[in-house]
């Protein structure tokens, strides 16, 4: 059985509670900055309250040009207000656990890096003998962890004009 242990991080040109703000907004269906790879909705409750789930959708080919769409629920499982936030992956393409952790620097910045040591669900665990899945999983967060620094750090600066 193919398991993944990937650990992806970034630092964005914000403080915690702006990349906090972001991280939530975009699970309760912002799509702003994780598209075109995955979209999130609401299933019930908060994604920042213990019981809280969220659907996620990735989609292969980016939002809106076909291609094959993994879903899967993900259940908070903790929450660190401003700094942690443990989902595990219960329902769908993919079940384990993964976390995101927020890191303040002393410049004002934050690491953010999500942890997910999960597997691959049903045919999911098939393909991925074939094709390297977790690569798939690290490219496209870092390119969202990538839009989501640009947008902090073109808003944050206006702010400090």
């Amino acid at each position: 059985m193919t398991t993944y242990d990937l650990i992806d991080e970034a630092v964005i040109d914000a403080p915690a509670t702006a990349v906090w703000e972001a991280l939530l907004s975009e699970f309760r269906g912002a799509a702003q900055w994780w598209v075109p790879a995955n979209t999130f909705a609401p299933v019930s409750g908060s994604p920042d309250q213990v019981g809280g789930e969220v659907g996620v959708t990735v989609h292969t080919k980016g939002v809106g040009n076909g291609g094959l769409k993994l879903r899967f629920t993900a259940r908070t499982v903790a929450v660190e207000s401003g700094r942690r936030l443990d989902v595990e992956y219960v329902d769908g393409a993919f079940r384990g656990p993964a976390t995101f952790r927020l890191e303040p620097l002393p410049d004002g910045r934050t690491r953010l890096s999500m942890h997910f040591a999960g597997r691959p669900h049903g045919w999911l665990g098939v393909l991925a003998k074939v094709v390297d899945l977790g690569a798939e999983h690290s490219k496209a967060t870092l390119a969202a962890f990538g839009s989501l620094g640009r947008r902090l750090s073109s808003s944050t600066a206006g702010a400090r004009r």
